[in-house]
């Protein structure tokens, strides 16, 4: 019989729980949204203060996509702050579980990456993930290490160690066989191979996503089967993206890539509301929580929120970049705000003088398309040598100026016949 995440082996003997040990467990709950099971992570954390031995956290990363956003760094925060409590943190590449495709959330089957694919978007992970943890401190896997080996005889064993109606638990597979949806055969090994992972790495805590929850319970069970101490499961929120609404995603366009320049970083933070603020400020800042605490209070007072927002968008910035690019951006931001223009824009040459407005936004790079381009107009959004631009039918003649899209969009064209 399948033992079940609730019935772990008997636990170590007690470890006094110092203050220390509150401290760590306090930097462990700070955003999370469920710590399971919270006792026994008490209990290792106390025995690893006692013993000297450092808990090992892992954190699994598909390499679905080349770019990461600040969505994704909310988990490698949380690994950093444990980190830094001296602990082993294992930034897992989940190469073999990508090309089966996680499921989760999803109403259809995801097909799964070539490997050549997968090894173009791994090899920008780290110079990513490094802005975030001290990758020289880290443990940094590679799921193919072991699952590899498996080979059919391996996956048959390990399919063994599971049931077919627990793994019908799950939500999206219940949902999608209620209605009929198809699903693979293949899509079932996704949460046993994320399990195994667990195993190999012989990992104390897994971190994840809420909508990971399942898959790291998966963990907790194969390593009782295995003789391995289970491990505990954090789960942290999934980050709301600039829009306030939806989960940070570049296909919503409300994200903010980790990669982005300094200028437009800045400004895409002092563009979330106010009450948002204060949840990036717990998922995202490194801010001691008291800290944090005292700011929502004095603008609670009266103090403007917007000092809180520049003091977060700076962090977030100089966190990517640095502390004098940071300061640059919110120079660049203030003068923007005034009606300024940066610095320091892109030169663009066009010809064929007289242009239309939309086929010299559209060929300079400041709109998508000609279509676009002209809707930008009816919004008024579209700004020549300063002024708005509010003819659809406009014919720019030859000479050089400065056109600009939106808050942020700028170019000095030279447009020539």
């Amino acid at each position: 019989m399948t033992a079940s995440a609730s019935q772990p082996p008997a636990a170590a003997p007690e470890h006094p729980v110092t203050d220390r040990v509150r401290e760590a467990m306090a930097v462990s709950l700070r955003g999370c949204e469920e710590l399971l099971p919270q006792d026994d992570w008490l209990k290792k954390l106390a025995r690893s203060e006692a013993t000297g031995r450092p808990l090992r956290i892992k954190f699994g990363m598909d390499p679905t996509a080349p770019d990461l956003h600040l969505g994704h760094t909310v988990m490698l925060n949380k690994m950093r702050q444990l980190q830094d409590l001296g602990h082993t943190v294992i930034p897992l590449i989940g190469d073999f579980t990508t090309l089966i495709g996680d499921p989760s959330g999803r109403n259809t089957t995801r097909p799964p990456l070539t490997r050549e694919q997968i090894e173009a978007n791994a090899r920008t992970y780290f110079d990513q993930v490094r802005l975030v943890i001290d990758i020289e401190r880290a443990e940094v896997r590679w799921n193919s290490e072991w699952s590899d080996p498996l080979g059919a005889r391996g996956m048959i064993q390990l399919a063994a160690r599971y049931t077919l109606a627990r793994m019908m638990e799950r939500d999206d597979f219940s949902r999608r066989y209620a209605s009929g949806a198809p699903i693979s055969v293949h899509e079932l090994l996704y949460p046993l191979m994320q399990g195994y992972d667990s195993v190999a790495l012989k990992s104390d805590l897994e971190l994840g996503g809420t909508d990971q929850k399942f898959n790291l319970l998966v963990g907790r069970v194969l390593q009782h089967e295995y003789g391995q101490e289970p491990q505990c499961v954090l789960t942290m929120p999934l980050l709301e993206g600039t829009d306030g609404v939806e989960k940070m995603s570049k296909s919503k366009n409300n994200y903010i890539g980790i990669t982005e320049d300094a200028n437009t970083m800045f400004a895409k933070t002092l563009s979330i509301s106010d009450a948002q603020m204060w949840r990036w400020f717990t998922l995202l800042s490194f801010r001691p929580e008291a800290e944090i605490a005292r700011l929502k209070a004095e603008v609670a007072g009266g103090r403007n929120p917007k000092d809180a927002k520049v003091q977060l968008a700076k962090e977030i910035t100089a966190r990517f970049h640095s502390k004098a690019a940071a300061d640059a951006a919110e120079e660049d931001f203030q003068r923007r705000a005034a009606g300024g223009i940066p610095d320091e824009i892109p030169e663009v040459r066009l010809a064929g003088a007289p242009l239309a407005i939309g086929a010299l936004l559209k060929q300079a790079g400041l709109a998508p398309s000609t279509s676009e381009a002209l809707r930008l107009v009816d919004q008024g959004g579209v700004r020549i040598d300063g002024a708005v631009v509010s003819d659809k039918a406009l014919k720019v003649g030859a000479g050089t100026l400065v056109v600009q899209v939106g808050k942020r969009k700028f170019a000095r064209v030279t447009l020539t016949a």
